[in-house]
């Protein structure tokens, strides 16, 4: 009898996990509160319900007879995945270490309850907080949301008179109206993509990033393998573990966010699920050969997942932005398809579409996915792609 996924959410981010499963022969069933969400007509059962409504989700696995529940590549669903866990003997984190790993207040307390090298920060529940601390905060400082991603509500404050402006901006974007200030670390910023097997923790691949800088620093590319050099790497590597360790994730997939400072690398942030911005889905496969979508199915029902690389590439990713307004036209993107080396170059917004300048990932209008036989080609060749893809706006 074939096994049985959950998997939590069906928008383009989750399409990925949702084929993979199908791939694999299991039955799928799928949960998001848009019953005509993209991802839907590829599962076998559909749920209409809110993946962090958390009890919802565990009537529906439940229901469903799940031998496994996953997401891929958001947050909050995460506590929904740990909590059918917990409540049903699947495999999967603890419904504590989803909480630890789902806001960013409680994860850097817990950074440094272990000593695990990360920013000075400041917890801001309410106005009163920010008064109290205020003469404390050393700038610059970075202030952003305890519960949200995409580079929401990040926003880099230069000088005290800054700051109120910059906590109301921020907390708009928090669920919870919680936000951290924090240190503003200056370095070479990457991300590391392990799995964690029977508690042993395995680095997958370190993501070098590229951002739009201060302000907001979305993210604009990705690339692999990192050029950091080797001595830099294994601290990185043993930095992200001890980070994974620290929230007690014992099984499963962690992105951890890190900044290589002058004084050594300093975690940001990590996430206990897959990483998004293409790197699990696209970016691992094609550098390394690992498919760590599959090997996250497999592991979260019960079955031993193939971690092992099978090649050695460089593979690369960049977004694309424009100035704000109304897309008029895009031109160039069939030439740019047959540039040798791109795999994939993706629209997510089309003519008529009014977009911002930007300020948050839900800004940028597309992205170009590239390999080669090493990182700087991958990269070289997403760049010349992007010079001819113009998306000209009104």
């Amino acid at each position: 009898m074939s096994k049985r996924i959950l998997i939590l959410g069906a928008s383009v981010l989750q399409l990925p996990a949702i084929k993979a499963a199908k791939r694999k022969g299991f039955v799928v069933g799928v949960a998001d509160q848009n019953i005509n969400a993209i991802g839907m007509e590829f599962a076998d059962v559909r749920y209409c319900v809110s993946t962090i409504d958390i009890d919802g989700i565990l009537r529906v696995a439940t229901e469903f007879r799940a031998d496994g529940v996953m997401t891929l590549a958001t947050d909050m669903p995460v506590r929904a995945v740990a909590k059918c866990a917990s409540q049903l003997a699947l495999p999967g984190i603890s419904v504590e270490a989803a909480e630890k790993a789902t806001d960013k207040a409680e994860m850097i307390r817990c950074f440094a309850d272990h000593s695990v090298a990360s920013p000075w920060f400041y917890v801001i529940e309410n106005k009163a907080d920010l008064y109290a601390s205020i003469d404390q905060i050393s700038y610059p400082c970075i202030l952003k949301p305890v519960d949200n991603a995409g580079s929401r509500g990040v926003i880099l404050v230069n000088h005290r008179d800054e700051l109120e402006t910059a906590y109301t901006y921020s907390k708009k974007e928090s669920r919870s109206g919680v936000v951290i200030i924090e240190e503003y670390l200056k370095g070479h910023e990457v991300s590391v993509e392990t799995m964690t097997e029977q508690g042993e923790t395995h680095v997958l691949a370190i993501t070098d990033k590229l951002t739009t800088g201060a302000p907001h620093f979305v993210e604009m590319g990705h690339s692999q393998p990192t050029i950091l050099p080797l001595d830099v790497q294994e601290r990185v590597e043993r930095l992200a573990v001890d980070a994974v360790d620290s929230l007690g994730i014992n099984i499963g997939p962690a992105h951890v966010e890190i900044m290589v400072t002058e004084n050594g690398p300093k975690v940001i942030e990590l996430g206990a699920r897959l990483g998004g911005d293409c790197i699990t889905t696209h970016l691992v496969p094609l550098s390394t050969g690992i498919d760590m979508v599959g090997a996250t199915i497999d592991l979260l029902t019960g079955r031993e997942p193939d971690l092992k690389p099978i090649y050695s590439f460089g593979s690369a990713i960049r977004y694309i932005g424009v100035d704000g307004g109304r897309i008029k036209s895009v031109e160039g993107v069939d030439e740019a398809k047959h540039i040798p080396g791109i795999k994939e170059i993706v629209l997510t917004k089309g003519i008529g579409d009014t977009v911002k300048t930007i300020s948050s990932s839900t800004d940028r209008v597309g992205f170009v996915i590239a390999q080669a036989t090493d990182v700087r080609n991958a990269i070289r060749i997403c760049e010349d792609a992007m010079r001819k893809i113009r998306v000209i706006t009104e």
